[in-house]
């Protein structure tokens, strides 16, 4: 796995240097906002870590830039900001998720882990057959989704992750909690504000007023329909 760590405290990059190393991961540090921004420009990283106070470009124009760019690169902030607000500007602008300082080794070893699930291994099992609904064709094996037959490109990991859950499900309710750990892979701690921020992204990407797929179920969660019912969103 090969890691891009866009971090200005030395402490902090010299502590994952070495539990990367003892996990078997390459990691490449920058301690610039800007010159990090054109590290992950120039080269090609499972993960972009990037913290949210830097210098030259601060981490929430970097992960805005980065989805400008049409990258679904996972992205993890790290932040000592810890108000539900700026959290979710962080994953408004296109975080997959986000890590509270100070934190453990294991606790981000732990998000990384879930960022980048993907490729089809369920169980040890490879999935090598599209899921079909009636508007969708997915591939969890290539992370290929259509709509109607038009190939959908610019879906996040754990956008592609949460769509792929529900498309398996379809009208059943879940509630955030249920999200979290079902499709997150680990508890958010009350973070349930998360979810909702990735089905607001969702709507935006593959759905639209007259024909809304994430249904808001009133008190409990979201559900994924694709009959078509204006007045349940």
């Amino acid at each position: 796995m090969n890691i891009l760590v866009i971090e200005d405290n030395e402490s902090v990059c010299s502590m994952l240097e070495m539990f990367f190393v003892k996990e078997g991961i390459n990691g490449q540090f920058v301690h610039d906002g800007l010159e990090g921004y054109q590290t992950y420009k120039n080269g090609t990283f499972d993960v972009v870590i990037v913290d949210w106070m830097l210098p030259g470009m601060d981490g929430v124009t970097i992960c805005r830039k980065i989805r400008a760019d049409q990258s679904t690169v996972p992205i993890i902030m790290l932040t000592a900001k810890d108000s539900e607000s700026d959290q979710v500007l962080g994953l408004e602008m296109g975080a997959d998720d986000y890590v509270t300082k100070p934190f453990s080794p294991l606790a981000l070893m732990a998000r990384i882990k879930a960022v980048t699930r993907r490729y089809g291994k369920i169980n040890g099992e490879v999935e090598t057959k599209y899921l079909e609904t009636q508007f969708f064709k997915i591939s969890k094996e290539t992370r290929e989704v259509f709509l109607n037959n038009v190939p959908i490109t610019n879906l996040t990991p754990k956008e592609f992750d949460l769509l792929y859950y529900f498309a398996q499900h379809p009208r059943q309710v879940f509630s955030r909690e249920q999200l979290l750990e079902r499709v997150w892979g680990y508890q958010f701690y009350g973070d349930e504000r998360t979810v909702d921020v990735h089905i607001k992204r969702l709507r935006k990407k593959v759905g639209s007023d007259s024909q809304p797929f994430f249904h808001t179920v009133w008190g409990v969660g979201y559900k994924f329909d694709e009959s078509v019912d204006v007045n349940a969103h």
